[in-house]
């Protein structure tokens, strides 16, 4: 290939010459939606990215493993409120069962992309057919002294990670020693060492709908290993591309770096690439705030923020 391809890198803040793996070959890894509603263009916005990067891969001659996945399993809030697990809310609010409410949201999904042209990844794995994977990836933190477990929780140790030789923080560039400081007070958070550390599997309450067995009692898991434990799988402990919203850079791919290292001694993403928000109004485009438009609102003219 005589040509030169350079990509911003996210980790190191510059532009770098991109030299794959293994030559000829990309592995890319893109953090797929968590289908518990309809998808706004916000998020339109990062898979189309991802899509025009795909495709110019291609287009270079470069053969891709495009992985995409689909997060289908309990998804808690940061306060770790079994009441604010978004699949819970939904279900409640639409009498449904939650697998009902993820096949409605993934058609919805794959739906709207389609309407967009967008090329489907070649491997969309979910976080539910991930289960065993992710307790494996947990054993093997507790072996390695990197995780504990607490009240039927098994989290992160995020210090103990940082005295081993990791560097938390290092994709967000921000001070660890500050982040301890700074930490609100969640719930929770008595059942962990330091405010900082992050679950790896969370205790279900009997409440809970979507709960699976493990050795520490039943419960699921924690967002960001799903996304290790997925991406390892079909790419490889390290892999060239990793990919998604600004928004996921803290914490979701600082603990993403932090658990591909502390399980397989290895930084697993070479080159981190994050596209932007979505703005409307001045604001970013966000369900929490209401300021969303739906795809079809946009193409049917059916809204109430733009003229038909």
């Amino acid at each position: 290939m005589n040509y030169q391809l350079k990509i911003y890198n996210s980790l190191t803040g510059e532009k770098e010459i991109f030299k794959p793996i293994l030559e000829g070959n990309v592995g890319m890894y893109v953090c797929g939606p968590t289908v518990y509603s309809n998808v706004h263009m916000g998020n339109v916005r990062t898979f189309m990215s991802f899509d025009f990067i795909y495709r110019t891969l291609m287009h270079l001659g470069y053969k891709v493993r495009y992985v995409r996945n689909i997060t289908d399993a309990g998804h808690l809030t940061d306060d770790g409120d079994v009441n604010n697990d978004r699949f819970v809310k939904q279900s409640r609010l639409e009498k449904l069962e939650p697998m009902e409410i993820v096949q409605k949201y993934t058609v919805d999904f794959h739906k709207v992309l389609s309407m967009f042209n967008n090329l489907p990844p070649n491997i969309e794995p979910t976080a539910t057919g991930h289960i065993i994977e992710q307790l494996e990836l947990t054993k093997v933190l507790i072996e390695k002294g990197l995780a504990y477990v607490s009240n039927g929780s098994v989290y992160f140790d995020v210090r103990a990670y940082n005295e081993q030789g990791g560097n938390y923080g290092e994709l967000s560039k921000r001070n660890i020693d500050e982040l301890f400081a700074n930490t609100r007070d969640l719930d929770g958070q008595d059942e962990k060492k330091n405010p900082q550390d992050f679950a790896l599997w969370k205790k279900a309450s009997p409440e809970h709908i979507m709960k699976w067995p493990s050795p520490w009692g039943e419960g699921f898991p924690g967002w960001h290993l799903e996304c290790t434990a997925m991406s390892t799988k079909y790419l490889g402990d390290r892999f060239d591309i990793h990919g998604g919203g600004m928004d996921l850079k803290f914490p979701h791919h600082e603990c993403e770096i932090a658990q591909g290292k502390a399980c397989n001694g290895t930084s697993p993403v070479n080159y981190w690439m994050h596209a932007n928000m979505l703005t409307m109004n001045g604001q970013k485009m966000s369900k929490s705030t209401g300021n969303t438009i739906l795809p079809i609102e946009l193409i049917t003219g059916n809204n109430d923020f733009f003229e038909k």
